[in-house]
């Protein structure tokens, strides 16, 4: 088990001299190190058992810092980051020499964002370089929220976690590039579609890879528990399942009479149901049952993020 604490100096410590330190931010814990440390950042790679042809996330606390490591911020990235900034966005600018190749798997461009989380906020004031920090959970399973995921699945391989409470988001963050002065979504995350289109007009939104992805967290499969996951409705995949032991996932308490029964708002609150995901999904993983169904929620807002999570959940 990895010690578990608010240390910021510590924390400041460990990260300097090459260790991992598990992250909050507002959207999911994150497995931090020096991104202008190539034997630190190996490090991620390894403890996550994460293919290196998926690039990480950087995070760092200011836009001047961030101009210290890309080449050039647009203007319709800098127009997102005065809105969006600190926020749930990940913004992918073209990157200087001092990022190296390992953190963006080889590509042109850095994915930076500036995370709002009081208590990392105060850790990158602190820093000198910013930190790669990609989920704190094995690679392709479900990303962590406490403290208390990220111990169950790397407590044994991880020096320190900063204790920041239960992620306010509970999705990853969403991720935006730039093609000829047009906003180009990668990633469906925990800022809206339709916010972002009020800065940008209308976006293009890439399809998922399941190889040489353009930007983190782009695989087709992903997000997964071990259990099977099924989507689609309810009440039918019951019935065509009704010999296996089943855990159900639910948008809203509407299917309540049915064993293992488990939904993500009571009240069908999008933002609510965001927080609860992977949460959910974990304790459904853990228990003694054959398969997960589950069902999409309304698709808009951070609904779009939610759908986009179940659909790679169930992919697998």
């Amino acid at each position: 088990m990895a010690l578990i604490g608010t240390d910021i100096n510590f924390a400041k410590v460990l990260l300097t001299q090459g260790d991992l330190v598990a992250i909050p931010t507002e959207t999911v814990y994150g497995l931090a190190a020096n991104a202008f440390d190539s034997e630190a950042v190996t490090k991620i790679y390894t403890t996550k058992e994460r293919p290196t042809f998926d690039p990480l996330i950087v995070h760092t606390d200011s836009l001047d810092k961030v101009r210290g490591f890309v080449e050039e911020i647009p203007a319709l990235a800098l127009q997102l980051a005065a809105k969006f900034w600190p926020g749930p966005l990940t913004l992918l600018l073209k990157k200087k020499s001092v990022v190296s190749d390992l953190v963006t798997a080889g590509l042109d461009t850095v994915a930076v964002r500036i995370p709002r989380h009081p208590l990392t906020k105060s850790l990158l004031q602190q820093l000198d370089f910013p930190l790669a920090a990609p989920s704190a959970n094995p690679f392709g399973y479900i990303s962590p929220t406490t403290s208390q995921h990220v111990d169950d699945q790397l407590g044994d391989k991880i020096g320190y976690i900063l204790e920041g409470g239960a992620a306010d988001i509970g999705v990853e963050s969403t991720i935006i590039g730039f093609e000829d002065d047009q906003a180009v979504i990668h990633r469906l995350g925990g800022m809206s579609l339709e916010e972002i289109e009020k800065i940008t007009g209308s976006v293009k939104l890439l399809p998922h890879s399941s190889s040489n992805p353009t930007a983190p967290g782009m695989l087709h499969s992903h997000y997964a528990p071990t259990k099977t996951l099924i989507l689609g409705d309810i009440p039918t995949l019951v019935e065509k399942y009704k010999n296996e032991k089943l855990a159900i996932l639910a948008f809203q308490e509407t299917h309540n009479n049915l064993e293992h029964y488990h939904y993500l708002s009571q009240t069908g609150d999008l933002i609510e149901a965001a927080q609860n995901l992977f949460s959910k999904l974990r304790t459904l993983d853990n228990l003694p049952i054959d398969k997960i169904i589950a069902e999409r929620v309304p698709d808009h807002g951070l609904g779009k993020a939610i759908n986009d999570r179940l659909k790679r959940a169930a992919s697998k």
